[in-house]
């Protein structure tokens, strides 16, 4: 790279199969600019963004929020950095470079120069609307406005956080007036729709709840930011509440034909051949991400039923590692049923229960209409569902933490506080980033143990990452100063 105006677009080329969806290098010279329209580019496109937003950013988010551990007993020196929370330029950078190349496609989708195909520039905007507010979530001021130009602008500038966030708002009210009025020679989005498979009127409730959870973002900031409070009144007053009612998932046919069709989380944790029993065959990938001792304790001490197939159990507990610590009980639960499904089992890009649980904080907040208490027991419910968890065991564990403050709402002195736990429980291994996102927002779940050994000038988690090497070396001029120690005491706007 590096610079981000430069990538030559990944997706370029025609697709003709699902099994093609996955081959995103596969015959690039096939490709023309006559040919290569957003009906055949959309699949390679959500396919390759939703990879860094369920193996990376899920990581992430995962170690900080303290729910993943190294297995000890077979791996020395996991998860140094951060555990010891060593913030650089050189942390995690990967997750600047891929999601700037898959926003990058989504542009040129929407800038395809014909009138004909609203419905997928909409889809587009409203991915790129959904992998840039992660990227303002985790780094603040990033290249919006001047980003994706190519040669036309090698060195974007830098702009301001909040207003990137207004204007993600504005794009996604455009991707849905878009939605609503496409003209009759607008071309059918159909199979290429790896996510929806063409259902634009589900494409338009994303789009609300992404506006939902842009809006509950900046909730925080609004208790004190009068300014901001007014926005959101504005906001959520004309906001349509037709929100998701199912899992977002993606699945382009995934399969283990090869590793360029496998899910890119099991590509991550399994090969691609069974072995000769017919059993699932780890990589060491698998074998050295283990609970960790922290989520072992909450999931069994409020015996969530989720905990077994969140991860796998002893005697019907989760037995976790102590982040950070050298040794670990001999036997250590590894990732569960729940998640580890199979080689053609769907991505997640946004759960039931996330939806859920913001509608919940908005009904809670007063900014939607809603029953709070009724909104956060569906989530659980929707959580346990997507997991394979029976509803009886689901409406069990609702009654019985209903009297358990910080766990179950009617219990909880701060609402709040339990909805991020909740929250954090139904994205455990799924959408780490968002998690740890939340965490900074609202400070909630504040029992999260720091890793031992952890050296932090805070002694709290950090609010953001550093932006990464490539990017200061490719267009420094532009980038924002930054030191360690602001990285933990600056946040994203909204904090």
């Amino acid at each position: 790279m590096k610079k981000l105006k430069l990538i030559i677009p990944l997706v370029a080329l025609a697709f003709f199969s699902c099994d093609n969806y996955l081959d995103i290098n596969e015959n690039p010279n096939q490709a023309t600019e006559s040919n290569v329209n957003p009906k055949l580019t959309l699949a390679a496109v959500q396919t390759a963004s939703y990879s860094p937003l369920v193996r990376r950013m899920n990581e992430l988010g995962s170690v900080f929020m303290n729910q993943w551990g190294p297995n000890v007993n077979s791996f020395t020196g996991g998860y140094a950095e951060e555990f010891g929370i060593t913030m650089s330029n050189n942390f995690y950078e990967d997750i600047w470079t891929s999601v700037y190349r898959s926003t990058y496609e989504y542009s040129n989708i929407i800038n395809y120069p014909s009138a004909n195909y609203d419905n997928h520039k909409a889809i587009a905007k409203i991915m790129k609307s959904f992998y840039f507010q992660y990227l303002v979530d985790i780094y603040g001021d990033i290249p919006y406005s001047q980003a994706h130009l190519g040669t036309a602008n090698a060195f974007p500038a830098y702009d301001d956080d909040q207003a990137i966030y207004r204007d993600l708002i504005v794009q996604l009210d455009s991707a849905i007036n878009m939605i609503n009025n496409a003209p009759s020679t607008t071309v059918q989005v159909g199979g290429e729709d790896v996510m929806l498979g063409g259902d634009m009127s589900t494409w338009v409730k994303f789009a609300n709840t992404l506006k939902l959870r842009i809006l509950l973002r900046q909730a925080t900031k609004a208790e004190t930011d009068a300014a901001t409070a007014t926005y959101l009144a504005d906001q959520f007053a004309a906001l349509d509440q037709n929100f998701i009612n199912v899992d977002l998932t993606i699945n382009p046919g995934y399969s283990n034909a090869k590793d360029s069709q496998q899910n890119p989380w099991i590509n991550m944790m399994w090969e691609l051949n069974l072995n000769a029993s017919g059993g699932r065959v780890e990589r060491n990938t698998f074998r050295f991400r283990k609970a960790s001792d922290y989520i072992a304790n909450e999931l069994n001490n409020s015996a969530d039923p989720r905990r077994s197939r969140l991860f796998t159990t002893t005697s019907g507990n989760v037995v976790g590692v102590v982040q950070g610590s050298p040794t670990a009980p001999t036997t250590i639960s590894s990732f569960g049923p729940g998640l580890m499904v199979e080689h053609s089992q769907d991505g997640y890009v946004m759960l039931l229960a996330e939806s859920l649980l913001l509608q919940a904080e908005a009904a809670h907040r007063g900014f939607i209409s809603g029953d709070p208490q009724a909104l956060f027991d569906q989530a659980i419910q929707a959580s346990c569902a997507m997991l394979g968890v029976t509803s009886t065991n689901a409406d069990n564990y609702i009654a019985n933490i209903n009297g358990t403050d910080g766990k179950g709402y009617a219990a909880s002195t701060d609402k709040i506080q339990a909805i991020m736990y909740q929250k954090s429980i139904a994205l455990c291994s799924i959408n780490g980033l968002e998690s740890w996102i939340e965490y900074t927002r609202t400070g909630y779940i504040n029992n999260i143990p720091m890793p031992l050994g952890a050296t932090s000038p805070t002694g709290q988690k950090p609010m953001r990452l550093m932006y990464p090497t490539s990017e200061l070396a490719s267009n420094s001029a532009n980038v924002p100063a930054l030191s360690v120690n602001q990285s933990f005491t600056t946040a994203p706007f909204w904090k």
